[in-house]
């Protein structure tokens, strides 16, 4: 194993018994308001494009079996200079502008055995979006967290209530940058190509959010292509949200996904894309009087069932106040404990709809890590276990804002000088037991099981696993977490749910990691030196220096969480949200 040894690293286990000690130092240091030493601004400025692509220095030793394509994408600038009404300001870290970034990791055929060459390139994916904000001083469409302008009156607010989209976007019109997802079902796509007379089509790549919209870049250019909308796959998928991760079945590729209309009732049609034909099925809808519609990120897919849960997220007068707001996060109700969560259980195999509903106590959740099941050969039911990184409140939607992450005019020591609202914000991950009953139920809601909970900051955000393990029993979580040490994570932390016990890796102070994508050792590249454990194989993640305003992919063993190597990039590519390694 090579190690790099050009900064300083540290890799620190932790046991169980030190859960509660490290949850209280971290509420104890978000408290300290230590914020003059963190190096806020970087990231959130308007960030380098290189179309590339570029050979970056590579440190220490990658190895040749997790070559590949890995994209990232999230936000890539945050204002606009001279607009009709000054210098536009986005309020919000999820309303950022898309960006998005591909390393070439490729073997040397020329070079030494085991060498790798990291290639990078990246493109802004909203210049046409950028403009219209250039044009006005304003959004063009409806944001995540856009603060309204104040000089919209009651009759604008009441007309963006009625107003509708332009009747064909450009592809470059829509800011599209949370999620990656390469050869969705269902979709005609851009990226084809003609050699020697015969039709074949390279990887299609798409970008996702939290609406029905999607994003089609190229994947060698990383150039936006074409917009499509869920209502392309069925016509009942016509309402305007959804969740940005949408689900695939790890054997038969097919798609998983919801659509929320909203309207005098809330709509949930829970829906399924086959890989092989390209046709929808709705599996679900979900409708009554006392469900409403909600904020929902990512919900949860197991070998039998779909499983959403609605948490305490609602959004107010039925969505009504979303075009009102012109945002989500306005419209979202106040927390409220007497707000539960609801949970529906979805057949996919044999077209029962929902066969069992659930409730847990009132709380929110931005991801789902992973859903197994244990099948009762007596009694035919089973038990479905959900994985999920949860929050009791609302508060952690608001900690993103960017007042409150660049501690403009004090707004995060503000924001946080309230302890409960810092124990609000600090991630924990939950399993949870669902147990369906061989007969549906009916509408008549069932309590899950707690099995166990893990505070922050053993576990964290942005979580990952072995993607061999989706829909399957596991062991190990990769998680991002804060001890203090960068604005927003500072540890890469790996997480033994049978143990409990924590392996963390972090880079010096300053230096903030992204979502660390796994990619598992093939079989045919363990030769004695992989063990075919769960834990075989290799974390990517790009790592912001703060300070330097540059930043690093860093390829970490996945088993003991020891720096491999890295790729160095001379420039500062933004703390973005997801990735894709192919």
């Amino acid at each position: 194993m090579s190690v790099t040894t050009d900064t300083i690293r540290d890799t620190h286990m932790a046991r169980p018994d030190d859960e509660e000690r490290d949850y209280e130092r971290a509420v104890k240091t978000w408290s300290a308001g230590k914020f003059d030493d963190w190096p806020n601004e970087a990231g959130f400025e308007g960030l380098t494009e290189i179309r590339g692509p570029v050979e970056l220095k590579v440190t220490g030793s990658i190895p040749t079996w997790a070559a590949g394509t890995l994209y990232r994408t999230g936000p890539g600038g945050y204002t606009v200079e001279n607009t009709p009404k000054g210098t536009f300001k986005t309020t919000h870290w999820f309303d950022g502008f898309a960006h998005t970034h591909k390393f070439d990791i490729v073997s040397d055929p020329n070079g030494p055995k085991g060498l790798v060459r990291v290639l990078y390139s990246s493109r802004h994916q909203a210049e046409d979006y950028v403009d219209a904000i250039r044009q006005t001083g304003r959004l063009p469409r409806l944001s995540f967290g856009q603060r309204q302008d104040p000089c919209i009156g009651v009759f604008g607010k009441l007309m963006s209530v009625f107003k509708r989209e332009e009747q064909q976007p450009m592809p470059a019109s829509a800011n599209v940058c949370v999620t990656v997802h390469a050869d969705l079902p269902g979709l005609v796509t851009k990226t084809e190509q003609t050699t020697s007379g015969h039709r074949t089509r390279s990887k299609a790549l798409f970008l996702a959010t939290d609406a029905s919209r999607l994003q089609e870049i190229s994947p060698d250019t990383l150039e936006p292509i074409g917009l499509a909308k869920q209502q392309i796959l069925h016509p009942l998928l016509k309402g305007p949200l959804s969740s940005a991760h949408a689900q695939r079945d790890p054997e038969t590729g097919d798609l998983f996904n919801f659509n929320l209309d909203m309207g005098l009732y809330a709509t949930y049609r829970v829906f399924r894309t086959n890989s092989t034909s390209g046709t929808t099925d709705i599996l679900a809808t979900i409708s009554a009087l006392d469900l409403k519609p909600a904020y929902i990120h990512s919900f949860f897919l197991s070998p039998s069932f779909v499983i959403l849960c609605i948490p305490s997220s609602h959004l107010g007068y039925m969505g009504i106040s979303v075009p009102w707001s012109g945002n989500i996060v306005d419209a979202i109700e106040p927390f409220d404990r007497s707000k539960i969560c609801k949970w529906f259980i979805v057949d996919r195999r044999h077209d029962r709809g929902v066969v069992a509903t659930f409730e847990t106590p009132a709380g929110f959740f931005f991801h789902s890590i992973n859903s197994f099941e244990d099948y009762n050969e007596f009694t035919g039911d089973i038990d479905v276990f959900c994985d999920v990184v949860e929050y009791p409140s609302t508060d952690i939607i608001r900690a993103f804002e960017m007042d409150v992450l660049l501690n403009n005019q004090d707004k995060e020591e503000l924001y946080l000088k309230d302890e409960q609202r810092i124990r609000n914000c600090l991630p924990r991950v939950v399993r949870r037991r669902f147990r369906v009953p061989a007969e549906k139920t009916g509408k008549i809601p069932r309590i899950a099981e707690t099995i166990f909970e893990i505070k922050a900051p053993h576990a964290g955000e942005l979580p990952t696993i072995n993607p061999d393990y989706a829909t399957k029993r596991y062991r190990y979580v990769y998680s991002l977490a804060n001890r203090g040490y960068s604005t927003l994570h500072d540890i890469i932390v790996k997480t033994d749910l049978t143990t409990r016990q924590t392996l963390c890796w972090r880079g010096p102070k300053g230096h903030t990691p992204g979502e660390a994508i796994f990619v598992p050792r093939p079989k045919h590249a363990r030769d004695g030196d992989g063990d075919g454990d769960e834990d075989d194989g290799v974390l990517l993640s790009v790592i912001l220096d703060g300070f330097n305003k540059t930043s690093y992919l860093v390829c970490l063993d996945a088993k003991t969480m020891q720096e491999l190597g890295r790729a160095i990039c001379d420039w500062a590519i933004g703390h973005g949200f997801h990735g894709l390694h192919i």
